[in-house]
């Protein structure tokens, strides 16, 4: 079975950093990131890696959010710097092979 353990989040005025991780133990995948979901809104992909190493991001998130990796870990993180209100949400990372793994969410607020 996958294991997405997600841990960060939280509050913080705009501006401010945060960073959230995904550990998924004893397993790498190349695949792997971040959607979000705001209220009333659809869930949305904010930042994610491909097999062939490249690395997406969404464009209302480039120059702010960088994905990184500890490989040792298995944890994928998602540094998210001058974080503004329209960046809450709650942010899930996956896991993808067939099909995509989710992890359990973690709730981001930015107030102004």
């Amino acid at each position: 079975q996958v294991q997405l353990v997600e841990s960060g989040g939280g509050s913080v005025q705009a501006g401010g950093s945060l960073r959230l991780s995904c550990a998924t133990p004893g397993r790498f995948f190349s695949t792997m990131g971040w959607y979000r979901q705001a209220p009333g809104k659809q869930r949305e992909l904010v930042a994610g890696t491909l097999s062939d190493g490249r690395i997406n991001y969404a464009d209302s998130v480039k120059g702010r959010f960088t994905i990184s990796r500890d490989y040792e870990k298995n944890t994928l993180y998602l540094q998210m710097n001058s974080l503004q209100p329209e960046d809450t949400g709650v942010y899930y990372c996956y896991a993808q092979t067939g099909t995509i793994h989710w992890g359990q969410g973690t709730q981001v607020t930015v107030s102004s």
